[in-house]
């Protein structure tokens, strides 16, 4: 999986940024056969204008925002199909969602998450993936997923602390 080697500068392109996760999810969709409806789009749009996590509710005042009266369900079934395809991670640490910046990959998640700004950071270190399968299997546990989400601060949020 390719991900950023870490958190976006503020300055980054973020219209690019926006445009090339729209596309790898178009792509993602259409290599499963699935559509990616309007609404799930601008759902996963709102995900993709911040790289924070954004709770089900965030999202719906987002979408309130456009103009658009839509029920917390619809929200939550767009995001439950971000996540069936790929697109979206749960966190549950913030009952929240974000996006996943390797969709075309069957791949554990591992979170570093910002506690002051809740921005996100997807990891892929196979050494995690190993070092939990060795840690797990004399116990006889059969894990279903393997999630690792570390709070912590963001190295903006780290020279915002320190002035």
């Amino acid at each position: 999986m390719e991900t950023d080697p870490g958190f976006p500068a503020r300055d980054h392109d973020h219209p690019a940024c926006i445009a090339q996760g729209l596309d790898r999810a178009q792509a993602a969709c259409r290599s499963r056969g699935a559509r990616l409806t309007d609404q799930r789009r601008r759902v996963l749009e709102i995900l993709l204008s911040s790289h924070v996590a954004m709770g089900a509710y965030d999202i719906l005042d987002r979408l309130s925002r456009d103009g658009r009266r839509t029920a917390p369900m619809t929200v939550y079934r767009a995001l439950e199909f971000l996540i069936d395809v790929g697109l979206v991670h749960r966190l549950a640490s913030l009952n929240a969602f974000a996006v996943c910046h390797g969709p075309a990959d069957g791949h554990s998640g591992q979170f570093l998450i910002c506690r002051r700004c809740r921005a996100v950071l997807e990891l892929a270190d196979a050494g995690v993936d190993t070092a939990i399968g060795a840690a797990v299997g004399p116990t006889g546990f059969a894990p279903v997923e393997r999630i690792v989400e570390v709070l912590g601060d963001c190295p903006d949020c780290r020279s915002d602390a320190n002035g």
